[in-house]
Order: structure tokens, then sequence, then C-alpha cells
């Protein structure tokens, strides 16, 4: 029992202590917070897509390669119907044409990267705009409570001016303490996207190169087959 006391006490004060810390602030710290969660709401819908869109691309490489070599260029369609992921896409639209020139396969998965780079780019600049727009209302806030501070000092009495310009000066700082805290969580959750984009792309790039050698391989072995038996 007491330990649920101390508990709920303690979540009490936590409580008291952000909502003073948000009000000691001024409105520029609500403006922060919707700017945060604004990024924040952005950067979790990137990550839900990114999970859908994101695959192993060897393991799929490596069914489409045994499907390929085998002759079974629909069976390798079908296994990139079956995904969701982009580069299953991009491997999709190059096999459609598998029995077309080099040139065309090439321009079917430079089309189809092109279609889906996109996709994946979408949005992340807002949460690196969002993280700047944290700093630059972090610093603005302080300096109108800054302004505010001097301001109230002017009016005081000797003996109080000291008191006051303290408090104004570490109520200002608020402001860009929490825009800080804003900002820098806001570029980490952009910096690990961004990585996690930039490796679906490479990704989608390099096997899709592998996807146009191979199918330009199997073709050519075909074609010296029956050269070769006659």
């Amino acid at each position: 029992m007491e330990s649920t006391a101390v508990q709920v006490a303690t979540q009490e004060n936590t409580l008291q202590w952000a909502a003073r810390f948000m009000n000691d602030g001024g409105v520029f710290m609500w403006i922060i917070l919707v700017v945060w969660c604004i990024g924040i709401a952005i950067a979790v819908e990137r990550l839900r897509h990114y999970f859908k869109y994101d695959t192993d691309g060897k393991t799929l490489m490596g069914n489409i390669r045994k499907n390929v070599l085998s002759n079974e260029v629909q069976m390798a369609i079908q296994t990139c119907s079956d995904s969701s992921a982009l580069i299953s896409f991009v491997m999709k639209n190059g096999l459609k044409r598998a029995n077309q020139s080099k040139e065309q396969i090439s321009d079917a998965l430079e089309a189809s990267i092109l279609e889906v780079v996109p996709m994946i780019e979408k949005r992340l600049a807002y949460i690196a705009l969002m993280a700047n727009l944290s700093t630059l209302l972090g610093l603005l806030g302080t300096i109108q409570g800054l302004i505010q501070s001097f301001a109230a000092v002017a009016n005081a009495e000797a003996s109080q001016k000291a008191q006051l310009l303290a408090e104004g000066i570490a109520l200002a700082m608020n402001t860009t303490a929490f825009g800080l805290i804003s900002a820098i969580s806001l570029m980490v959750v952009h910096a690990f996207l961004m990585s996690k984009g930039d490796k679906m792309i490479k990704e989608i790039e390099e096997n899709s190169v592998k996807l146009l050698d191979l199918l330009n391989t199997k073709k050519s072995s075909q074609v010296q087959a029956p050269s070769q038996a006659a």
C-alpha cells in the first residue's frame, strides 16, 4: 500500500512539474509541442510504411534467380506479386520484359526505380523542417522571455531587480531547453529514417542490375544453345 501511494505521489509530482514547466515557458512552449507532435506523427507514419516497403532483398533475388534459371519466369513474377515490398515491384516490372531486349528491360527497371524512390523519400524533409522550427521557436521564446524580464526589472525596486531578472531568465530558458529536446529527438529520428531509406534505394538499384545481368545472360545462353546443337 505504501509503495503504491509513493508511486501515485511521484506520478502527480512529475505531472505537476511538466505542467509548470510548460506554463512557465509561455505560449511558445505549446507551439513547440505542436511542432514536435507533428514531426513525431510523420516519423511514425514513415516508419510504418518502411516496414511495409522493406524486405530481404538477398532472399528475394535468390528465389528469382532460381526460378529464372529453371525457365519459370511466371513463378518469379508471382513471387514478386505476393510481396508489398518496393523491390518486389521493381523486380516484377523487369521480369515482365524478360523476353525483350536488354535496353527494354533496363528501361522498365529504371522507370520503376524512379517511381518508388519518391515513395521512400516522401515527407522526410518535413521531419527536418520540424526539427529546425523547434530550435528557432525555442530561441524566439527565449528572446521574448528576456524582453519581458528586462521590462519587468525596469519598473521594479532596486532590491528586487536581481531576483526578478534571475527568475525571468530561468523561465525564458525553458523554451530553449524544450526546443532543443524536440529538435534533437526529431533529428535522430530523421537520420534513422534517412539511413533506412538509403539502404532500401541502394538495395533496389543493386538487385536491378543483378536482374538485368541475369536475364541477359539467360537469354544469351538460350540463343547459343540452338546454334551449338546445329
